[in-house]
């Protein structure tokens, strides 16, 4: 099975300059991201319209994601698809849903998550993590200090519900800019963590 899309399916509705032509900081980048998932993840190629932007989305992802923070790597994850799943953009919850059935080890699980997380048998900690995360992606208006006050008394520190809050705005930005190129994921992403 190719992990590259197939010709018939486009990445975006933009039109992508050709890899060949991009500046050489910006192939080096695409060379590392092959090697570290084993193939370009099409968001990466859908934001070659503007090389700078992806070096600087990736550094803020990476650092949100991988960076410290009470939040584990599968908290920030279930954070993610939730967020996606609510926005209904269909490249984050694949490819994230795929990364999440890594972390966790438990493809049903994380399948759970992605579909309607209420169900998926969470602990109360997970559930106000991830209530919130909705409620900032539904009406962030309505954000007051009790939320803060009630993910402090289920455990989070302040620190980590800044992370909360930014692991979930981070996700709208993507998944509307997904959304709105008609980003699709790349096909490998549906059988990653299903053996």
């Amino acid at each position: 099975m190719s992990t590259e899309v197939t010709p018939t399916e486009p990445i975006s509705w933009l039109n992508l300059p050709d890899e060949a032509a991009l500046d050489e900081e910006t192939r080096t980048l695409l060379g590392k991201a092959r090697r570290n998932v084993g193939f370009l993840p099409n968001v990466f190629a859908a934001y070659t319209v503007r090389p700078e932007h992806l070096r600087r989305w990736i550094k803020h992802f990476t650092e949100i994601m991988r960076g410290e923070s009470e939040l584990t790597p599968a908290e920030r994850e279930m954070i993610g698809v939730v967020v996606s799943a609510e926005n209904h953009c269909l490249y984050c919850l694949v490819s994230h849903g795929a990364e999440l059935r890594q972390l966790l080890g438990d493809p049903v699980l994380a399948d759970r998550i992605s579909y309607d997380y209420r169900r998926a048998g969470l602990g109360q900690r997970a559930l106000a993590m991830l209530n919130y995360a909705v409620k900032i992606t539904r009406t962030p208006v309505e954000c007051c200090e009790a939320d803060v006050q009630y993910l402090r008394n289920v455990g989070f520190s302040d620190e980590a519900i800044f992370d909360i809050a930014e692991t979930a705005a981070m996700y709208n930005f993507t998944n509307r800019l997904a959304s709105a190129t008609g980003m699709l994921p790349n096909q490998a992403y549906h059988a990653v963590g299903r053996e």
